[in-house]
């Protein structure tokens, strides 16, 4: 009697919850979806939902756009309380030419501050204001070193970009050189979902850690036989073909936070909808993808195109056309 009065999401929260914390399901790991919840408990989608997002309130797991609800990593313990700060005499001005503390205000700190609050939050997120609260300064203090934000900006792909540098010695294959390149760009891109719609085509930032990236992909297309020119827009195409997919990290992230549902969510709520076009009859190829299921998982997607991509150049031992080229 008491164990039917217990809401049936709540038991099957309970259950995930045990296998999280007795370590069934380690961090990073992926927890059922709402739709595998739907046919291991027999229950409805808006109870499968209801579980994820109790697990999401608890701090259980989070959702990680293109992989799916992942288990997160335990909380660090909370540092102990501090007692009240007295007041203090303000401490001496530094001589002119002494060197800083660890603690002073350096561009490095503004930087690395500035990814943090764009790794958590997002870009919108990030403010010279927003900076400066958590460095714990005064904003103006900020324009010492950078100009403003779009300045800032630059620093922190700058900065992102510079911590990964390719390797001093290129694989001598030209396709092996490029996918090299590309996995790193796409993993930076994973690591910092603002990075992709940071960047510019039309108007490039000048980011002078990204100018290696550049010219490794340019000499490895030369290596394979293309002119200059063609090699650039090989370059250009597979660097907005990582930036096209990689967008929707961060317009995942951003819908999620709206809607208070990841993708996958999203698309369950949308099911019944796309059920009743589909069942006119009109969409037979859609129609049978709907009951095998596709699941949508952006590193097999960027694979799938990188290698198409590279299959195309492959048959290109020559100049290849480009934006001022004809035929």
């Amino acid at each position: 009697m008491g164990e039917r009065a217990v809401p049936r999401y709540s038991r099957i929260v309970a259950e995930l919850r045990r296998r999280i914390e007795a370590g069934e399901l380690a961090p990073g790991a992926r927890v059922p979806s709402t739709r595998e919840i739907t046919r291991q408990w027999g229950v409805a989608m808006a109870t499968a939902s209801k579980v994820l997002a109790e697990l999401r309130r608890e701090g259980l797991v989070r959702a990680v756009p293109g992989v799916g609800t992942v288990v997160a990593a335990p909380a660090a313990p909370a540092a102990p309380a501090r007692p009240a700060r007295t007041a203090r005499p303000a401490p001496a001005a530094r001589p002119a030419g002494a060197p800083e503390g660890p603690g002073a205000l350096t561009l490095g700190r503004i930087v690395d501050a500035a990814v943090a609050v764009a790794d958590a939050e997002g870009l919108a997120a990030v403010s010279m204001r927003r900076v400066a609260a958590d460095l714990g300064v005064a904003t103006m203090s900020l324009y010492r070193h950078v100009a403003d934000k779009e300045d800032l900006l630059t620093r922190m792909m700058d900065g992102v970009m510079g911590r990964h540098p390719l390797p001093a010695d290129p694989p001598p294959d030209w396709r092996e050189a490029i996918e090299l390149a590309a996995h790193r760009l796409w993993g930076l891109f994973r690591r910092h979902p603002w990075l992709a719609p940071a960047l510019s085509m039309t108007r490039p930032q000048l980011i002078a850690s990204a100018l290696p990236y550049t010219e490794w992909m340019l000499a490895a297309l030369l290596r394979h036989g293309l002119d200059l020119q063609s090699a650039f827009t090989a370059h250009l195409t597979l660097l907005n073909y990582a930036r096209g997919i990689a967008v929707n990290l961060e317009a995942e992230r951003e819908a999620e936070a709206d809607s208070g549902l990841d993708s996958e969510e999203w698309m369950d709520h949308q099911e019944p909808d796309l059920l009743a076009v589909l069942g006119t009859g009109r969409f037979p190829a859609l129609a049978h993808l709907a009951q095998t299921g596709y699941d949508l998982d952006l590193d097999a997607l960027f694979e799938f195109g990188l290698q198409r991509l590279l299959d195309g150049l492959a048959a290109l031992p020559g100049p290849c056309p480009g934006p001022d080229r004809e035929g």
